[in-house]
């Protein structure tokens, strides 16, 4: 992934930047492509390389998610959709 600075004088950009930290937004180009504008607090990433069992933190956060799930505490389709604002 790639990290691309917007200047302030991109109004547009920022206007929308500030809306999407209100609620995250869908946007859609004229050719119909969607993309997702949301805030990245609390978001995490990993890379991923050929052999993912490697990546010590990866495999760390799948483990918890796993113990999440069986626990009980997971999120259904209807919930996500939701919170993204997607009908």
């Amino acid at each position: 992934m790639r990290t691309i600075a917007i200047p302030s004088t991109a109004r547009r950009l920022n206007d929308l930047f500030r809306k999407a930290r209100r609620k995250s937004l869908i946007l859609k180009s004229h050719e119909g492509d969607r993309f997702v504008l949301a805030p990245l607090e609390g978001w995490q990433a990993f890379e991923v390389g050929d052999d993912i069992t490697q990546n010590k933190e990866l495999m760390k956060f799948l483990a918890e998610r796993s113990r999440n799930a069986k626990k009980g505490r997971t999120y259904s389709l209807e919930e996500v959709k939701a919170e993204l604002g997607i009908r």
